[in-house]
């Protein structure tokens, strides 16, 4: 797995707390931030933002992702990923977020999940989603 210094991780927790502070989830009441972290440094983050129509939902790992799609940023470019859910537990991504994370992670990047008590849970990307899903490709003349 990839290393992520400490200092690293404390600045996206500090970054994917704030976003969580934004999080629109009159439904679940349940706010949750993600911070990304470039190859660069530059950290992008995400919250939740809910619809009352659920499908519609857009989680906050999905929201940093394409935050920093929006900026130019594309896959292979994140060196982590932390999700930060206010209270004593930790929770890991949904299977949605898994896909679009594998889109853009590579299958070594660390994947954190950390909360306000101490518990931090960590997996690189191919732990989260083994067996990834890849639309096949054709070389030109195939």
């Amino acid at each position: 797995m990839m290393h992520v210094t400490s200092e690293a991780t404390e600045a996206l927790k500090r970054a994917a707390s704030r976003a969580a502070e934004n999080a629109y989830c009159p439904y679940s009441n349940f706010p949750v931030g993600a911070a990304a972290l470039c190859d660069n440094g530059d950290i992008y983050v995400g919250c939740n933002v809910e619809n009352a129509s659920y499908g519609l939902t857009n989680c906050a790992e999905r929201s940093a992702l394409f935050a920093a799609v929006s900026d130019g940023r594309g896959r292979g470019d994140f060196d982590a990923l932390l999700i930060y859910t206010p209270g004593n537990a930790c929770h890991p991504p949904c299977g949605a977020c898994r896909q679009v994370m594998a889109e853009f992670l590579a299958p070594d990047t660390p994947v954190y999940a950390v909360c306000d008590g101490e518990a931090v849970r960590v997996w690189s990307m191919e732990e989260l989603l083994p067996d990834t899903f890849e639309y096949p490709t054709r070389e030109p003349g195939e």
